[in-house]
């Protein structure tokens, strides 16, 4: 038995792609790659699939306080015929804007298993702290009669 669920969005955008040539992603139009962020204590962590791309072909910018994410993923060539199509190759990009309470200076990143995994930790001056109250010396006055 063959179970088959068909999208006629996603279907229709393929067939379009395939028409006018750019069904991957381009420098023109890059695919979007998935990605889930969370924070964990004082530091966020930012992990995007990349799965198939090369270590070499990941670029990261950080420009003020956006964070530009690109890779690209060859699709294989060689003396063969392909049969079907669906995931996707070329260009992939991916921008966030990040707030200014994270330290950009010190953004480290991984990648291991087709997922790029940043952690950016928050800023110095966006911790809690404490303040301390100064005490009032007590000051005597003269009452003058």
């Amino acid at each position: 038995m063959l179970l088959r669920t068909t999208d006629p969005f996603r279907d229709f955008d393929r067939l379009a792609g395939h028409l006018l040539g750019n069904s991957w992603g381009t420098t023109n139009r890059p695919a979007v790659m998935p990605m889930d962020a969370w924070r964990e204590g004082d530091r966020f962590v930012i992990e995007f699939d990349l799965p198939g791309a090369s270590k070499d072909s990941i670029d990261i910018d950080v420009e003020r306080n956006v964070l530009t994410v690109k890779a690209e993923r060859v699709a294989g060539n060689g003396d063969w015929q392909r049969l079907a199509s669906e995931r996707t190759h070329g260009q992939f990009s991916r921008q966030l804007v990040l707030g200014d309470n994270l330290d950009l200076d010190r953004i480290e990143a991984g990648y291991d298993n087709g997922v790029l995994r940043l952690v950016v930790p928050v800023a110095e001056k966006a911790k809690p702290r404490k303040v301390e109250i100064a005490g009032a010396t007590p000051t005597t006055e003269a009452i003058e009669a």
